[in-house]
């Protein structure tokens, strides 16, 4: 039984031998089309487990499997093919070549390939285009700035056309506002191409912004994967707890995280005496009004309800039409400002107007119970 088998810590294991663990007991999955986040701080693994999934490092045990393919078993010639056609690499430190215009940096990987030049300056540049580059591509590094620079390896990563995008602290160099500029710009690639991306990243607020899901790392095993709602919201262990306890959850969690059924509602030809049927049988005082399709058609009190009655009036005249509405991907903080301004329950729709959800006072609440940003929860109570 190995050491690690045996429960002794990293630091217990380096002591007794002089070796390090890299990795240990990490498995996981990685969905097409999607960007997954390894987090970590220094030392956690992070580094060396993307650099295991295409070899770079060589695992000791276990298996890499891409498309049905055990990468570990794969021979030098196929590894080869392998990263040149189907994995791609982005470096935290640009590693472009200084004697190279961007236009050959970029087709750097294409004429390893044997692409003939008039062919890799094509696929070339339409990367380079494709990253905001249009019009350096004979420049040379050095006229470039460091946000620049990194798009021409994101570029070169690009022009093979790869199935995987491998990126190594790809912003961390950069300066505050680049790196966010570069984080939408990749969002944004991202959307258009649907590449599958491992990124790594010791920033927690940069993995909450660019994950589907999130691997977090320590001592070289993955402590828990999620989502960021789930990481924030649900946390695996006391660590996971300590390491996400600054995370302002307003500007991370949405309507669909906090909304609730917004059950009962009313058919708009259904008319006045059952919305007041049904608002009688729930004990509630006002009611959502949609069509037959569930599109949010209005809002209907129960007051104007019993009125509009007696007045033979019908649901058309009464319907209150201009209420406080949103979609499901609304931040928290943004809901926190809507509530400030009305007393009525936020109607969630989707991007085909349909009811799916409504966010009450007490939702919001709920969400800020385990924050610590006390002006936030006043601001809610108003």
């Amino acid at each position: 039984m190995s050491y690690v088998e045996e429960g002794l810590s990293k630091d217990e294991i380096f002591n007794k031998t002089g070796q390090t663990v890299g990795l240990y007991n990490v498995s996981f999955d990685v969905y097409e089309g999607e960007i997954f986040v390894l987090m970590g701080l220094s030392g956690s693994g992070k580094s060396t487990l993307l650099r295991c999934l295409n070899r770079l490092i060589e695992p000791t045990s276990g298996s890499i499997t891409i498309s049905d393919e055990d990468v570990t078993k794969a021979s030098s010639e196929r590894l080869r093919l392998i990263r040149e056609k189907q994995i791609s690499m982005v470096f935290q430190n640009f590693a472009l070549l200084p004697h190279r215009t961007i236009i050959d940096n970029v087709a750097y990987g294409l004429e390893i390939q044997d692409f003939s030049k008039d062919e890799r300056h094509e696929k070339a540049a339409v990367a380079i285009e494709t990253v905001g580059l249009k019009g350096h591509e004979f420049s040379k590094p050095s006229q470039l700035s460091g946000g620049m620079q990194q798009r021409v390896g994101l570029a070169r990563a690009l022009a093979t056309d790869p199935e995987i995008l491998l990126m190594d602290e790809a912003f961390s160099a950069l300066d505050p506002l680049i790196r966010s500029e570069m984080q939408d710009e990749l969002l944004e690639l991202e959307e258009k191409m649907q590449k599958t991306i491992v990124f790594v990243s010791h920033d927690l607020d940069e993995a909450l912004k660019l994950g589907d899901r999130i691997a977090l790392m320590k001592d070289g095993e993955i402590a828990q994967i999620g989502t960021a709602e789930e990481i924030l919201t649900n946390p695996a262990n006391d660590y996971v707890s300590k390491f996400v306890a600054g995370v302002d959850k307003t500007k991370i969690l949405t309507a669909e995280n906090i909304m609730k059924r917004p059950d009962p509602v009313v058919s708009f030809k259904s008319g006045l005496q059952v919305a007041l049927k049904l608002m009688e049988k729930h004990g509630i005082s006002s009611i959502y009004v949609v069509d037959k399709a569930k599109r949010l058609q209005g809002f209907l009190k129960a007051d104007d309800a019993v009125r509009a009655q007696k007045a033979g009036k019908t649901m058309e005249d009464v319907i209150i039409k201009e209420f406080p509405k949103t979609t499901l991907d609304t931040p928290l903080q943004d809901l926190i400002s809507i509530r400030a301004e009305t007393d009525q329950p936020i109607a969630i729709v989707n991007e085909n107007d349909k009811l799916v959800g409504v966010v009450v006072r007490g939702s919001i609440l709920a969400a800020l119970k385990t924050t610590e940003d006390e002006e936030q929860v006043e601001e809610a109570e108003q």
